[in-house]
């Protein structure tokens, strides 16, 4: 097959294209730039596609002795991940830009470029395994390592989608990727791996929003309206966070409080106890199926985090104001649970298909 391997110029992401070529394949690599001024250098292991990645990318590719390309998608980036992250804290949601640039650039974008260029097949470095039903019908499993299974981030993906995608790590543990990276000379084997969100690379989120909404001053007060503290924005916070909140009053009982709601319209945060928190029933709009969408209520097991412990629960699509959605009744209680976030439903270790959480309540 002709193959495009996705080169980070990460670690993952050479050792998957190596094993594209062991695999007989014909196999070019392309790195995406993805920002329109790239920094030169990392920040250790925060942020990606700099200067240094791409340089980094190139070597792999010289080691394994395939063609390299720089793609140029900064401003589909720019629109689809950058543009939607901020728009969604100023709504007072919490994005996760991961699922999001899966979604529109490397399986979209990215993949649509390669099927038109006459490839057959996109590998990238998630770990993450693909396998097929007695059908034929490709499906998405975790991987083996738990520690670094990805296939949360990739619940957006379609069959389609995943008929055309290559995970070469997916049975693999990190240890034995790095190890096999230095085996084979690659100068990436003991990079750091990217973490946080890659274009805010020192971090900081709070200030990187700010940068881009400005100052929009609003209060914190606890349920019943009293006003405890005061803040520079309401995109700052999230459903669950504890720190940076800068309360003036302590809580009644001297327990730590967390935020319970992001109401931008007013700038107003809500905080209150941990209990207050907890959630057993989740509404979700957009759903994006790995095959066929599920018919009536299925027990599932949910996940609302990338690393997150999946939970048992009852899934079920419903009709909606704007298409379909899907209703997620949690077997069990849990906590802090942000509208803007995904849901990813399985069966086992088999993706079904992922939702953007759009409520979040507790049965009384």
């Amino acid at each position: 097959m002709r193959v495009l391997a996705a080169v980070s110029g990460g670690v993952d992401s050479a050792v998957a294209a190596a094993r594209a070529v062991d695999a007989g394949h014909d196999v070019v690599a392309v790195h995406l730039a993805l920002s329109r001024q790239p920094a030169t250098l990392r920040m250790g292991a925060r942020g990606c596609c700099t200067l240094e990645d791409a340089g980094d990318a190139r070597r792999a590719a010289d080691v394994l002795g395939i063609p390299f390309y720089v793609w140029d998608l900064a401003e589909r980036f720019q629109a689809d991940v950058i543009d939607d992250f901020v728009a969604e804290y100023e709504a007072g949601r919490t994005p996760n830009p991961c699922l999001r640039c899966n979604e529109k650039i490397k399986f979209s974008a990215l993949l649509e470029k390669a099927v038109a260029l006459g490839f057959d097949a996109l590998c990238t470095g998630h770990y993450a395994r693909l396998a097929r039903d007695e059908q034929g019908r490709v499906q998405l499993h975790r991987a083996v390592d738990p520690a670094k299974d990805q296939s949360y981030v990739l619940g957006v993906l379609t069959a389609d989608q995943l008929a055309r995608a290559m995970f070469p790590l997916g049975e693999s543990r990190k240890t034995e990727v790095r190890a096999e990276a230095a085996a084979r000379g690659l100068a990436v084997a003991e990079k750091p791996d990217s973490h946080d969100i890659c274009f805010v690379a020192d971090g900081r989120t709070q200030h990187w929003l700010e940068q881009r909404l400005g100052q929009r001053p609003g209060h914190v007060v606890d349920e019943d309206g009293q006003v405890l503290g005061e803040h520079t924005g309401a995109y700052g916070f999230t459903v669950g966070q504890r720190k940076g909140l800068h309360l003036g009053t302590p809580a009644a009982d001297g327990r730590p409080r967390y935020v319970l709601d992001v109401q931008p319209a007013t700038g107003t945060v809500v905080v209150g106890s941990a209990e207050r928190l907890d959630v057993d029933r989740i509404r979700a709009l957009r759903p994006r199926w790995c095959g066929a969408a599920p018919v009536g209520a299925v027990d599932v097991l949910a996940q609302v985090r990338a690393h997150g412990a999946p939970v048992s629960a009852t899934a079920e699509v419903v009709a909606g104001a704007r298409g379909p959605e899907v209703a997620v009744r949690l077997h069990r209680p849990v906590r802090g649970v942000a509208p803007g976030q995904s849901v990813v439903l399985y069966d086992g270790s088999r993706v079904l298909g992922a939702a953007t959480i759009a409520s979040t309540s507790r049965e009384p």
